[in-house]
């Protein structure tokens, strides 16, 4: 626990180290509308201590995440099987949530259509688990909120507020007398690293695929928002990529793709028109929810990058893969032995897991149904999008659910709220003001696999990240304006 709450001018000194450091090391955003001022930027909203994580649960978040990782790489495997159960869920969902999964899975019909040569077998999927840690029955157990597929950010940050809170202790910040916290328990992820290994393995293993006809250095496309705020966490990957790893990148929105790039009709390759580089990997750091498809043309450029035999992270197949409707059917231990390596595994993943109903017209899902319209205080609702400010809490879902058409309930999961414990001694800065709530805390684990349709050439635990929230904020996402970037201390 942080030491003795501090006297305004002690909590008003770390204020200006936070601000101070954050500046100096690029622990920042830019600030909204910032188009005016594109030299602007404004510290990230971050807590002023570590908070602490039960080791045995950390550790087992570290453990499994490999697991998930081909766990969700041999779902997407068997969705390509047009016989396969995961394909004709997902060909159920994608007409019940036609305007977002609906335009992915059509998308990903069209790729069906291409020539052979120009189809691309490796797949890159970097990945992020979040858990909150359940105190129910005074046992610590984490419980998966969600597993990600698609546009996983902070993992630049993360080791930015690490390295924070370190310096701020080792500095005597926190406790004028020496360092208040055992250095050795505090975690400093080195995911920023090790996201861009990943995405270095792709472009060597691209390289290898046509070995004589590649150009010596393909590199990696970011495609990226518009006007994107959260485009320092992005950065440290592209410098990790350059200055470690030798592979240089472009930034593209979907607007720039068919005025920026051209694919090689023989070949299939995706080049820049300008510089003739050819690109690798295809990097999606937008493209999860239909905000950032804002035309046709959008939705044409997604189809474009599919089309090439650039390895995207991820393709489409990979991205249904994080469906929420596949979270809640992996809780039914006869699909999940389908996928897990084995009892073992399969028990240790279904630990993590928290009861998830879906609404449609089975048996489960008419019981989901009866408990979101009468007894909706132990659950969440989420619709199959990312993003943050997306998911209906407790009192609200029934309301909801009357003002749209039954027939689009199965578009969405009922999950049970998990309980996590407050933590009252904390102190979330945002905008330069401190909020002196109690908070809850979301531990996120990366990792990296690097797939096609038979093997595994890459699977690997990729660091950390936490975030925290006030307790009276349903959501958590940092950029959308909900919690803040936090560090993690173990105990």
């Amino acid at each position: 626990m942080p030491p003795s709450p501090p006297s305004k001018d002690q909590l008003d000194e770390l204020i200006r180290e936070i601000n101070q450091w954050a500046i100096t090391n690029g622990l920042t955003m830019y600030p909204p509308k910032f188009e005016a001022n594109p030299s602007s930027a404004s510290v990230s909203p971050v807590t002023v201590y570590p908070t602490p994580i039960p080791k045995s649960c950390y550790d087992e978040a570290v453990e499994i995440q490999p697991v998930f990782n081909e766990l969700y790489a041999r779902i997407t495997q068997d969705m390509a099987h047009s016989d396969s159960f995961l394909y004709k869920e997902t060909e159920a969902l994608a007409l019940s949530d036609s305007e977002f999964t609906g335009r992915l899975w059509s998308l990903y019909l069209e790729t069906l259509k291409m020539a052979a040569n120009r189809k691309q077998a490796l797949k890159l999927g970097i990945f992020r688990s979040d858990y909150l840690i359940d105190k129910k029955n005074d046992n610590d157990q984490i419980k998966q909120v969600e597993f990600n597929t698609v546009s996983v950010s902070f993992a630049g940050l993360s080791g930015k507020v690490d390295r924070l809170h370190t310096f701020l202790n080792k500095a005597n910040k926190y406790d004028i007398k020496g360092p208040y916290y055992n250095e050795s328990d505090m975690i400093v992820s080195e995911s920023g690293l090790l996201l861009s290994k990943a995405l270095a393995k792709a472009v060597e293993s691209y390289k290898l695929q046509r070995e004589n006809s590649v150009s010596n250095d393909p590199i990696v496309a970011f495609i990226v928002q518009r006007n994107e705020r959260n485009v320092f966490d992005q950065k440290i990957l592209e410098l990790n990529l350059l200055e470690k790893f030798n592979v240089k990148s472009i930034r593209l929105t979907f607007d720039d793709v068919h005025e920026k790039l051209f694919i090689d009709n023989e070949t299939g390759k995706l080049y820049v028109k300008d510089s003739k580089q050819e690109i690798a990997v295809v990097y999606y750091r937008t493209g999860y929810t239909t905000t950032d498809y804002t035309s046709e043309k959008d939705w044409e450029a997604r189809l474009f990058l599919e089309s090439s035999f650039a390895i995207k992270a991820p393709d489409l197949l990979t991205q249904l893969s994080g469906s929420k409707k596949i979270q809640q059917l992996l809780t039914d231990e006869n699909v999940l032995n389908k996928y897990a390596s084995n009892s073992e595994q399969k028990n240790n993943l279904l630990k993590t897991f928290v009861k998830i109903y879906p609404l449609d017209d089975t048996d489960l899902g008419k019981e989901g149904k009866r408990l979101a319209l009468t007894d909706p205080l132990k659950y969440v609702l989420k619709p199959q999008r990312e993003g943050g400010g997306n998911n209906v809490y407790k009192e609200n879902i029934p309301g909801f659910l009357k003002g749209i058409e039954e027939r689009h309930w199965d578009a969405y999961i009922l999950m049970e709220l998990i309980e996590p414990e407050l933590n009252k001694e904390n102190v979330i800065l945002r905008d330069n003001k401190p909020y002196d709530e109690a908070i809850i805390s979301e531990l996120g684990i990366y990792g990296c696999i690097l797939f096609d349709d038979k093997m595994v050439l890459v699977n690997e635990f990729s660091g950390s990240l936490l975030r925290s929230k006030v307790n009276t904020s349903n959501e958590g996402g940092v950029a959308a304006g909900f919690g803040c970037l936090d560090s993690i201390i173990l105990y």
